[in-house]
Protein backbone atom coordinates (compact mmCIF):
# COMPACT_ATOMS: atom_id res chain seq x y z
CA UNK A 1 0.00 0.00 0.00
CA UNK A 2 1.36 3.54 -0.89
CA UNK A 3 -0.18 6.93 0.54
CA UNK A 4 0.44 10.26 -0.65
CA UNK A 5 -0.36 13.43 0.42
CA UNK A 6 -2.00 16.50 -1.77
CA UNK A 7 -2.80 19.95 -0.09
CA UNK A 8 -4.30 18.44 2.97
CA UNK A 9 -5.98 15.63 1.62
CA UNK A 10 -4.53 11.95 1.78
CA UNK A 11 -5.65 9.11 -0.61
CA UNK A 12 -4.28 5.37 -0.27
CA UNK A 13 -3.91 3.35 -3.48
CA UNK A 14 -4.44 -0.49 -2.68
CA UNK A 15 -5.82 -1.75 -6.25
CA UNK A 16 -4.79 -2.37 -9.28
CA UNK A 17 -7.35 -2.03 -11.91
CA UNK A 18 -7.38 -3.66 -15.43
CA UNK A 19 -9.53 -2.90 -18.45
CA UNK A 20 -11.69 -5.54 -19.21
CA UNK A 21 -14.35 -5.41 -21.90
CA UNK A 22 -17.61 -6.88 -21.70
CA UNK A 23 -22.12 -6.17 -21.34
CA UNK A 24 -24.28 -8.34 -20.72
CA UNK A 25 -26.15 -9.06 -24.01
CA UNK A 26 -22.25 -8.89 -25.63
CA UNK A 27 -21.36 -11.09 -23.13
CA UNK A 28 -24.32 -13.73 -23.80
CA UNK A 29 -23.32 -13.32 -27.93
CA UNK A 30 -19.53 -14.27 -27.45
CA UNK A 31 -20.40 -17.01 -24.97
CA UNK A 32 -22.70 -18.76 -27.85
CA UNK A 33 -20.35 -17.89 -30.55
CA UNK A 34 -17.25 -19.56 -28.12
CA UNK A 35 -19.46 -22.86 -27.93
CA UNK A 36 -20.13 -22.92 -31.64
CA UNK A 37 -23.22 -21.47 -32.38
CA UNK A 38 -23.85 -18.64 -34.25
CA UNK A 39 -24.91 -14.74 -32.73
CA UNK A 40 -24.82 -11.38 -33.83
CA UNK A 41 -25.35 -8.19 -31.61
CA UNK A 42 -27.67 -5.61 -32.39
CA UNK A 43 -27.19 -1.81 -30.45
CA UNK A 44 -25.40 1.45 -30.42
CA UNK A 45 -21.63 2.37 -29.43
CA UNK A 46 -19.89 5.25 -29.47
CA UNK A 47 -18.01 6.38 -32.37
CA UNK A 48 -14.86 6.47 -30.34
CA UNK A 49 -11.90 4.46 -28.88
CA UNK A 50 -13.69 1.93 -26.53
CA UNK A 51 -16.61 1.47 -29.15
CA UNK A 52 -14.49 0.61 -32.10
CA UNK A 53 -12.75 -1.87 -29.64
CA UNK A 54 -15.88 -3.61 -28.84
CA UNK A 55 -17.07 -3.90 -32.27
CA UNK A 56 -13.29 -5.29 -32.85
CA UNK A 57 -14.00 -7.59 -29.66
CA UNK A 58 -17.34 -9.08 -30.99
CA UNK A 59 -15.64 -9.71 -34.48
CA UNK A 60 -12.67 -11.36 -33.37
CA UNK A 61 -14.95 -13.24 -31.37
CA UNK A 62 -17.46 -15.13 -34.03
CA UNK A 63 -20.18 -12.53 -33.06
CA UNK A 64 -22.22 -10.85 -36.46
CA UNK A 65 -21.75 -7.14 -35.50
CA UNK A 66 -23.85 -6.24 -38.52
CA UNK A 67 -26.23 -4.53 -35.76
CA UNK A 68 -23.87 -2.35 -34.23
CA UNK A 69 -23.98 1.27 -35.21
CA UNK A 70 -21.90 4.04 -33.87
CA UNK A 71 -22.76 7.55 -32.51
CA UNK A 72 -20.12 10.04 -33.21
CA UNK A 73 -22.24 12.61 -30.64
CA UNK A 74 -21.61 10.05 -27.26
CA UNK A 75 -19.68 8.09 -25.75
CA UNK A 76 -19.52 4.89 -25.18
CA UNK A 77 -20.81 3.46 -22.03
CA UNK A 78 -18.14 2.50 -18.73
CA UNK A 79 -18.85 0.21 -15.85
CA UNK A 80 -16.29 0.28 -13.05
CA UNK A 81 -16.38 -3.19 -11.13
CA UNK A 82 -14.77 -4.05 -7.51
CA UNK A 83 -14.04 -7.39 -6.59
CA UNK A 84 -15.10 -8.32 -2.85
CA UNK A 85 -12.59 -11.13 -1.53
CA UNK A 86 -15.67 -13.42 -2.05
CA UNK A 87 -15.15 -12.55 -6.28
CA UNK A 88 -18.64 -10.88 -6.00
CA UNK A 89 -18.78 -7.21 -7.62
CA UNK A 90 -19.98 -3.85 -6.58
CA UNK A 91 -20.42 -1.66 -10.14
CA UNK A 92 -20.48 2.21 -10.96
CA UNK A 93 -21.34 3.39 -14.27
CA UNK A 94 -20.56 6.71 -16.27
CA UNK A 95 -22.96 7.14 -18.41
CA UNK A 96 -26.22 9.70 -19.15
CA UNK A 97 -26.13 10.03 -21.71
CA UNK A 98 -23.81 7.03 -23.27
CA UNK A 99 -24.05 5.84 -27.17
CA UNK A 100 -26.33 2.72 -25.94
CA UNK A 101 -29.31 4.58 -24.50
CA UNK A 102 -29.24 6.63 -28.13
CA UNK A 103 -30.47 3.58 -30.47
CA UNK A 104 -33.46 4.50 -32.52
CA UNK A 105 -36.05 1.80 -34.17
CA UNK A 106 -34.81 3.09 -37.40
CA UNK A 107 -31.08 1.88 -36.78
CA UNK A 108 -32.26 -1.48 -36.38
CA UNK A 109 -31.35 -4.04 -38.31
CA UNK A 110 -34.53 -5.55 -39.10
CA UNK A 111 -33.35 -8.34 -41.71
CA UNK A 112 -30.92 -9.15 -38.94
CA UNK A 113 -33.27 -9.85 -36.17
CA UNK A 114 -35.67 -11.58 -38.78
CA UNK A 115 -32.89 -14.36 -39.04
CA UNK A 116 -32.82 -15.05 -35.23
CA UNK A 117 -33.74 -17.67 -34.06
CA UNK A 118 -33.60 -16.70 -30.37
CA UNK A 119 -33.76 -13.01 -29.27
CA UNK A 120 -31.90 -12.13 -26.06
CA UNK A 121 -32.26 -8.55 -24.10
CA UNK A 122 -31.85 -7.49 -20.65
CA UNK A 123 -33.58 -4.26 -19.12
CA UNK A 124 -31.06 -1.42 -18.68
CA UNK A 125 -32.33 -0.01 -22.59
CA UNK A 126 -36.07 -0.24 -20.89
CA UNK A 127 -34.69 2.86 -18.69
CA UNK A 128 -34.82 5.82 -21.44
CA UNK A 129 -35.78 6.86 -24.82
CA UNK A 130 -35.23 6.16 -27.09
CA UNK A 131 -33.51 3.31 -26.66
CA UNK A 132 -37.10 1.66 -24.93
CA UNK A 133 -39.05 1.93 -28.05
CA UNK A 134 -36.02 0.67 -30.48
CA UNK A 135 -36.35 -2.45 -27.63
CA UNK A 136 -39.50 -2.59 -27.59
CA UNK A 137 -39.53 -2.69 -31.58
CA UNK A 138 -37.06 -5.11 -31.35
CA UNK A 139 -39.23 -7.32 -29.92
CA UNK A 140 -42.07 -7.38 -31.89
CA UNK A 141 -39.98 -8.00 -35.11
CA UNK A 142 -38.11 -11.01 -33.54
CA UNK A 143 -41.07 -12.62 -31.99
CA UNK A 144 -43.37 -12.11 -35.61
CA UNK A 145 -40.17 -13.86 -37.26
CA UNK A 146 -40.86 -17.05 -35.02
CA UNK A 147 -37.58 -16.41 -32.38
CA UNK A 148 -37.80 -17.43 -29.09
CA UNK A 149 -37.54 -14.29 -26.57
CA UNK A 150 -35.31 -14.61 -24.24
CA UNK A 151 -34.87 -11.80 -21.20
CA UNK A 152 -32.40 -11.61 -18.31
CA UNK A 153 -33.30 -8.44 -16.63
CA UNK A 154 -29.72 -8.18 -15.13
CA UNK A 155 -30.62 -5.74 -12.45
CA UNK A 156 -28.35 -2.50 -12.13
CA UNK A 157 -30.84 -0.62 -9.36
CA UNK A 158 -27.90 2.14 -9.98
CA UNK A 159 -28.70 2.98 -13.57
CA UNK A 160 -32.51 3.44 -12.21
CA UNK A 161 -34.07 6.91 -11.58
CA UNK A 162 -36.02 4.86 -8.34
CA UNK A 163 -36.39 1.02 -7.42
CA UNK A 164 -40.33 1.29 -8.24
CA UNK A 165 -39.66 2.73 -11.51
CA UNK A 166 -37.22 0.10 -12.40
CA UNK A 167 -39.31 -2.77 -10.65
CA UNK A 168 -42.75 -1.54 -12.85
CA UNK A 169 -40.51 -0.94 -16.51
CA UNK A 170 -38.94 -4.45 -15.45
CA UNK A 171 -42.00 -6.21 -15.43
CA UNK A 172 -43.77 -4.54 -17.65
CA UNK A 173 -42.12 -6.73 -20.91
CA UNK A 174 -42.44 -9.80 -18.51
CA UNK A 175 -45.42 -11.37 -19.93
CA UNK A 176 -44.01 -11.33 -23.57
CA UNK A 177 -40.66 -13.39 -22.72
CA UNK A 178 -40.63 -17.21 -23.47
CA UNK A 179 -37.38 -18.16 -21.37
CA UNK A 180 -36.68 -15.71 -18.07
CA UNK A 181 -33.64 -16.13 -16.05
CA UNK A 182 -33.51 -14.25 -12.62
CA UNK A 183 -30.70 -14.35 -9.76
CA UNK A 184 -31.67 -14.78 -6.33
CA UNK A 185 -31.15 -10.97 -5.73
CA UNK A 186 -33.92 -10.27 -8.41
CA UNK A 187 -36.22 -12.62 -7.57
CA UNK A 188 -36.42 -10.67 -3.98
CA UNK A 189 -36.62 -7.38 -5.90
CA UNK A 190 -39.22 -8.32 -8.12
CA UNK A 191 -41.48 -9.95 -5.55
CA UNK A 192 -40.44 -8.23 -2.29
CA UNK A 193 -39.57 -11.52 -0.43
CA UNK A 194 -36.88 -12.62 0.40
CA UNK A 195 -37.01 -16.54 -0.39
CA UNK A 196 -36.42 -18.72 -2.96
CA UNK A 197 -39.36 -21.43 -2.41
CA UNK A 198 -41.71 -22.51 -5.47
CA UNK A 199 -44.84 -20.29 -4.38
CA UNK A 200 -42.51 -17.14 -4.23
CA UNK A 201 -40.67 -17.88 -7.61
CA UNK A 202 -44.30 -18.99 -9.01
CA UNK A 203 -45.73 -15.14 -8.35
CA UNK A 204 -42.69 -14.65 -11.57
CA UNK A 205 -44.38 -17.65 -14.02
CA UNK A 206 -46.85 -16.60 -16.70
CA UNK A 207 -48.91 -19.14 -18.53
CA UNK A 208 -47.13 -17.45 -21.96
CA UNK A 209 -43.67 -18.64 -20.69
CA UNK A 210 -41.74 -21.94 -21.70
CA UNK A 211 -39.31 -21.71 -18.96
CA UNK A 212 -38.31 -19.92 -15.94
CA UNK A 213 -34.72 -20.04 -14.04
CA UNK A 214 -33.51 -18.66 -10.74
CA UNK A 215 -29.70 -19.12 -10.76
CA UNK A 216 -28.54 -19.35 -6.74
CA UNK A 217 -25.25 -19.36 -7.84
CA UNK A 218 -22.62 -21.88 -6.24
CA UNK A 219 -25.99 -23.41 -5.35
CA UNK A 220 -27.01 -23.95 -8.99
CA UNK A 221 -30.57 -23.13 -10.45
CA UNK A 222 -34.00 -24.03 -10.46
CA UNK A 223 -36.14 -24.22 -13.21
CA UNK A 224 -39.53 -24.41 -13.70
CA UNK A 225 -41.18 -25.41 -17.17
CA UNK A 226 -44.81 -25.46 -18.22
CA UNK A 227 -45.11 -29.47 -17.06
CA UNK A 228 -42.05 -29.89 -14.64
CA UNK A 229 -39.84 -28.31 -12.39
CA UNK A 230 -36.69 -29.48 -10.59
CA UNK A 231 -32.99 -28.08 -9.15
CA UNK A 232 -29.70 -28.71 -10.45
CA UNK A 233 -26.93 -28.47 -8.46
CA UNK A 234 -23.63 -26.08 -9.57
CA UNK A 235 -19.85 -27.11 -10.00
CA UNK A 236 -17.78 -26.85 -7.04
CA UNK A 237 -14.77 -24.40 -8.38
CA UNK A 238 -12.48 -21.56 -6.63
CA UNK A 239 -14.65 -18.32 -7.52
CA UNK A 240 -12.33 -15.04 -8.70
CA UNK A 241 -14.56 -13.09 -10.14
CA UNK A 242 -18.46 -13.66 -10.68
CA UNK A 243 -18.39 -11.09 -13.65
CA UNK A 244 -20.19 -13.04 -16.64
CA UNK A 245 -21.13 -16.05 -14.82
CA UNK A 246 -24.45 -15.54 -15.68
CA UNK A 247 -24.34 -14.44 -19.05
CA UNK A 248 -22.44 -17.37 -19.83
CA UNK A 249 -24.75 -19.73 -18.02
CA UNK A 250 -27.64 -17.99 -20.45
CA UNK A 251 -25.60 -18.08 -23.43
CA UNK A 252 -24.39 -21.88 -22.60
CA UNK A 253 -28.73 -22.73 -21.97
CA UNK A 254 -29.98 -21.07 -25.02
CA UNK A 255 -27.06 -22.27 -27.15
CA UNK A 256 -28.31 -26.15 -26.31
CA UNK A 257 -31.74 -25.29 -26.65
CA UNK A 258 -31.17 -24.02 -30.30
CA UNK A 259 -29.69 -27.28 -30.71
CA UNK A 260 -32.61 -29.19 -29.58
CA UNK A 261 -35.71 -27.18 -29.00
CA UNK A 262 -37.62 -30.29 -27.03
CA UNK A 263 -35.76 -29.69 -24.47
CA UNK A 264 -37.94 -27.38 -23.60
CA UNK A 265 -40.51 -29.97 -23.29
CA UNK A 266 -38.32 -32.62 -21.98
CA UNK A 267 -37.43 -32.79 -18.43
CA UNK A 268 -34.18 -35.30 -18.71
CA UNK A 269 -32.81 -33.29 -21.77
CA UNK A 270 -33.75 -29.84 -20.35
CA UNK A 271 -31.23 -30.93 -17.07
CA UNK A 272 -28.37 -31.85 -18.96
CA UNK A 273 -28.69 -28.39 -20.79
CA UNK A 274 -28.44 -26.83 -17.36
CA UNK A 275 -26.22 -28.78 -16.46
CA UNK A 276 -24.29 -27.74 -19.09
CA UNK A 277 -25.06 -23.93 -18.39
CA UNK A 278 -24.10 -24.64 -14.79
CA UNK A 279 -20.58 -25.82 -15.91
CA UNK A 280 -19.94 -22.85 -18.30
CA UNK A 281 -21.15 -20.07 -15.31
CA UNK A 282 -18.96 -21.97 -12.88
CA UNK A 283 -15.65 -21.92 -15.46
CA UNK A 284 -16.21 -18.18 -16.22
CA UNK A 285 -16.01 -17.21 -12.05
CA UNK A 286 -12.52 -18.70 -11.87
CA UNK A 287 -10.82 -16.06 -14.02
CA UNK A 288 -11.19 -12.14 -14.06
CA UNK A 289 -13.35 -10.29 -16.33
CA UNK A 290 -16.22 -11.84 -18.19
CA UNK A 291 -15.18 -12.05 -22.43
CA UNK A 292 -11.84 -13.85 -21.61
CA UNK A 293 -13.27 -16.11 -19.12
CA UNK A 294 -16.31 -17.24 -21.35
CA UNK A 295 -15.12 -21.15 -21.70
CA UNK A 296 -15.25 -23.35 -24.56
CA UNK A 297 -17.27 -26.77 -25.07
CA UNK A 298 -13.98 -28.74 -24.71
CA UNK A 299 -13.63 -26.87 -21.29
CA UNK A 300 -16.94 -27.13 -20.59
CA UNK A 301 -17.40 -31.20 -21.25
CA UNK A 302 -13.60 -31.35 -19.14
CA UNK A 303 -15.16 -29.67 -15.58
CA UNK A 304 -18.37 -31.92 -16.25
CA UNK A 305 -16.60 -34.68 -16.55
CA UNK A 306 -14.45 -34.39 -13.96
CA UNK A 307 -16.92 -33.46 -11.64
Amino acid sequence: TSCRRWRGCRWRRRRRSSRRQGGAPANVAIAVARLGGGAAFVGKLGDDEFGRMLAAILRDNGVDDGGVVFDAGARTALAFVTLRADGEREFMFYRNPSADMLLTHAELNVELIKRAAVFHYGSISLIAEPCRSAHLRAMEIAKEAGALLSYDPNLREALWPSREEARTKILSIWDQADIVKVSEVELEFLTGIDSVEDDVVMKLWRPTMKLLLVTLGDQGCKYYARDFRGAVPSYKVQQVDTTGAGDAFVGALLRRIVQDPSSLQDQKKLEEAIKFANACGAITATKKGAIPSLPTEVEVLKLMESA
